[in-house]
């Protein structure tokens, strides 16, 4: 019987620990934030943010969701995440992802937006060098280390990457760096086809382990159901800056508490284990999003433990 696991994205960005406290509180298995340099509306930084999380926690796991790894020098993003591992005591887990939703984030950072994923690619490499040897040499397209030792290197070893992403090559950057699979905007179907599909491509890279099956999803939550989707609707269609009435029920949960049950059941059927909420209401609704979502969790989770 699979063990589910189960986070929440941090509520606020301007209190950090507090969240992140809550989350603990709350018995989630994980608390997760994302990140951009610019973007629709106000972002933090999640390297950042997950340190504030670290220093204000003691148990619950810290994730990305996710990491824009091609906007980081990979010596600095190894740093970094080395970093973030030993002070939160071999909490961390990376979130990679390409981005790209916003180009002119990476224009900002002189990153071309065509070189997103051979970057992430290749950074990926640095990283898994710098986290396993001591003297690191690299010839790369966009990175070259003369033989170089990281120090301190991250607790975990290896140190838990997912791979996020809708595509083929995402698929694929999983199947050959990914400890777990972490999509978004994914309907049921589509998330158990591309573990098929990864576990596929794995043969490739001769993995010896298997790919941990995950999931990321926007929620909301009220005991009317269509409060809920105009909810979800409305903040996704602001974050994502496209309509999403016609999007909300494939790629978003949201709907009366056993609406949610029921759609949580779908993704764990298709294979979801570790699930990771981030709360689709306004702000003056987050809190009760988020007991409500509590309040469900031993129903998602009776039977799969």
């Amino acid at each position: 019987m699979s063990i589910i696991e189960l986070g929440i994205g941090l509520s606020r960005i301007d209190d950090v620990a507090a969240s992140a406290q809550h989350a603990e509180s709350l018995g989630y298995d994980f608390v997760s934030t994302g990140e951009h340099v610019f973007f629709y509306g106000a972002v933090g930084n999640g390297i950042i943010s997950l340190a504030a999380a670290a220093g204000a926690t003691t148990r619950i796991k810290l994730m990305s969701t996710i990491t824009l790894v091609p906007l980081y020098p990979a010596a600095l993003l190894a740093k970094l995440v080395a970093s973030l591992d030993v002070v939160s005591k071999g909490r961390f887990n990376l979130g990679v992802g390409v981005g790209g939703e916003f180009a002119k984030e990476f224009e900002a950072c002189g990153v071309p937006l065509k070189e997103r994923g051979s970057r992430t690619n290749e950074s990926l490499e640095v990283l898994t060098q710098l986290f396993s040897q001591d003297d690191v040499h690299f010839d790369g397209r966009y990175t070259q280390l003369p033989g170089v030792p990281l120090e301190p290197k991250p607790i975990q070893k290896p140190l838990p990457i997912w791979i996020s992403g809708r595509s083929d090559a995402a698929m694929k950057r999983c199947a050959r760096f990914g400890t777990g699979w972490l999509p978004y905007m994914y309907t049921p179907e589509k998330l158990h086809g591309s573990l098929t599909k990864i576990n596929t491509m794995a043969t490739e890279f001769e993995r010896t382990s298997a790919v941990k099956p995950g999931l990321f999803i926007f929620f909301a939550i009220h005991e009317d159901r269509q409060t809920a989707i105009d909810m979800a609707i409305s903040r996704l269609s602001k974050q994502y800056n496209q309509d999403f009435t016609k999007l909300v029920h494939k790629y978003a949960i949201a709907g009366n508490p056993d609406d949610c049950i029921a759609r949580l059941r779908q993704y764990i059927d298709a294979g979801a284990q570790t699930i990771i909420l981030n709360s689709a209401c306004p702000t003056a609704h987050t809190g009760e999003n988020e007991r409500l979502m509590a309040q469900i969790i031993p129903a998602i989770r009776g039977g799969h433990r």
